[in-house]
């Protein structure tokens, strides 16, 4: 099993058609990867429209009408930035390919050119007929099997695998750093109404200032949790190299782990540095605009 395996990933480097990222039938055309799936395109809205609400309140509530002009300065740069890195990670995580395998890759030839050995074990999937690799796993929303599958998000509208877990983990970090973030300027703003008049607080009304801090105080604390959460459980699995349906099917590994740093530096790319905090690492401008005017096709927009 283990050598077969190894061949497969040897074929698909020097063939490409064959590789992760492409579809046999349209071989040759770059493809830009987006799900439709009527759920997951409703969550990933909610998730941009409560962080453009949090955006909202924290600028128009908060610092604008606020008398320290560096106070708001300062806080608005702040805050601001990690809000649009925040929201660049989701549009990374969910229009990158997270190593789907090419549909349909099962075919005779294919089987010929591995040049398997007798007792050599390949597995092939039934739903969407390819050839699986090791450590791949079938998505019944993608239609799709994906390389170190780690879950399917609806929150970001895409499978969390090999190609995307690293802005995956950006995403839960900056929506942590912001949700914290929006809970000390909210603190400080009640306490800085409360010695002073809520009229001279905000442009609004006190009952309407109070019901959005309040409903950003409660978007704050369940985004915090959910993300501090699925931060630290991402950082753990790339550490021990297992996914979560690794380790809640329990499978034994077969493939040598890296483990801690090795780990890390497979996910991200590269030595430790400021470019692991960077979703735009890697983004091409002109190449994005050019997939943009392609044709629908199957689950995800093709050209």
């Amino acid at each position: 099993m283990q050598s077969s395996n190894h061949r497969l990933r040897d074929m698909e480097q020097h063939h490409p058609l064959l590789s992760a990222g492409a579809d046999v039938e349209t071989a040759g055309n770059r493809t830009l990867w987006f799900i439709q799936d009527s759920c997951g395109m409703v969550c990933a809205t909610m998730t941009w429209f409560l962080v453009l609400y949090a955006e909202f309140v924290v600028n128009f509530v908060m610092l604008l009408p606020a008398k320290n002009f560096w106070y708001s300065l300062l806080n608005g740069a702040t805050f601001n930035s990690l809000a649009v890195l925040a929201l660049a990670s989701h549009l990374r995580t969910m229009l990158t390919d997270p190593g789907a395998v090419p549909k349909g890759n099962a075919t005779k030839e294919y089987m010929e050119s591995l040049q398997l050995k007798p007792g050599e074990v390949i597995y092939k999937c039934p739903k969407c007929c390819s050839i699986k690799p090791e450590r791949a796993h079938h998505c019944s929303i993608c239609k799709r099997c994906i390389r170190k599958m780690d879950h399917h998000c609806p929150w970001v509208n895409n499978c969390v695998g090999e190609k995307n877990q690293r802005f995956f983990v950006l995403f839960t970090m900056y929506i942590a750093l912001i949700s914290a973030y929006a809970l000390g300027l909210s603190g400080m703003h009640f306490f800085t109404c409360i010695k002073l008049q809520w009229n001279e607080c905000s442009e609004f009304s006190p009952g309407v200032s109070v019901l959005l801090l309040i409903f950003l105080c409660l978007e704050a604390i369940l985004f915090l949790t959910f993300t501090a959460v699925m931060f630290g459980t991402q950082i753990h699995s790339i550490c021990n190299d297992e996914t979560e349906i690794e380790r809640l099917k329990n499978e034994k590994p077969t493939w040598e782990r890296r483990m801690r740093w090795d780990g890390m530096k497979a996910v991200f790319g590269g030595s430790p540095s400021l470019l692991w905090c960077n979703p735009f690492t890697g983004l091409r401008l002109r190449r994005l605009m050019l997939l943009t005017h392609g044709r629908r096709g199957g689950s995800e927009f093709s050209v």
